[in-house]
């Protein structure tokens, strides 16, 4: 049970608005994925993202053992597929990923189709804070498209920014 400054920090944090992103990888290690909005640019030269993930998670085992990942962002279409990363439908992570919403990336990863942007990179350093690893990703694919509206998440609840 999370103490009080714990919950006034999780208050604090829903009211931060942030994009829907389901983070992908696949490799020796398996295909995995999970919804993530702490997903954040840290630099154009190179090229980086990084990405949060609790430590418990499964998926953490899964993308620290591939070495690689891909950050779809979410488009408003996308929220019952983001619904699905996040564990709030009864779907394994197997029939996810057999819906017919996956491209192959050059460097193997799985990209949603019809997302707004695709990243898709390899891990180069990682960090550990609290619970969560901080997975610092270059990327060597970019795959954008523009005009559709953007799946965010704000106060506990799905929302749309339009474009």
């Amino acid at each position: 049970m999370p103490n009080e400054q714990q919950q006034l920090f999780r208050n604090a944090m829903s009211q931060l608005a942030g994009a829907v992103n389901v983070v992908t990888s696949a490799g020796e290690g398996g295909t995995c994925g999970l919804t993530a909005t702490a997903v954040c640019s840290v630099s154009d030269s190179p090229a980086t993202v990084l990405v949060c993930i609790n430590r418990e998670s499964a998926v953490n085992a899964v993308i620290r053992s591939n070495g690689r990942l891909c950050v779809n962002v979410c488009s408003a279409e996308q929220q019952e597929m983001s619904c699905h990363f996040a564990g709030m439908t009864e779907l394994s992570m197997e029939e996810r990923f057999k819906l017919d919403s996956w491209d192959e990336g050059v460097l193997k990863q799985p990209l949603l189709r019809g997302s707004l942007a695709s990243l898709e990179g390899r891990i180069t350093d990682i960090a550990e804070v609290g619970s969560h690893s901080v997975f610092y990703a270059e990327i060597d694919n970019i795959v954008v498209r523009e005009g559709q509206d953007a799946l965010m998440y704000f106060n506990r609840s799905f929302k749309t920014l339009s474009a």
